[in-house]
């Protein structure tokens, strides 16, 4: 893999988001706000865990009396650069990032 370097010739390896744990996500949107290339979306969950559907910024929709909570979730793995702000606003820690240099090709 190549060497990737900073603005000022660091070294750098990218860290890409792989997975959100869906039982420690509370769902506050924090990562989707920093998220430059739209790799998460938010779900309404109901209280046995059954994901109900996309939540919209602007919805107020509870599907019927049966929104429980809203977690995150990977849905666009391959546009993540690996720039892991979504990590550093994270107040549950409950993302998963791997290296670069540890992913298959």
């Amino acid at each position: 893999m190549a060497e990737h370097k900073t603005r000022d010739g660091s070294s750098w390896t990218p860290s890409y988001l792989t997975a959100i744990d869906p039982v420690t996500c509370i769902g506050c949107g924090r990562c989707f706000k920093v998220c430059p290339q739209g790799v998460m979306t938010l779900y309404g969950v109901d209280e046995d865990g059954k994901i109900l559907g996309v939540v919209t910024q602007d919805d107020d929709d509870d599907f019927d009396g049966d929104l429980n909570r809203k977690i995150m979730a990977v849905e666009h793995a391959g546009s993540c650069i690996g720039c892991n702000a979504c990590s550093r606003v994270c107040p549950k820690n409950c993302q998963t990032h791997v290296a670069a240099d540890a992913l298959p090709a």
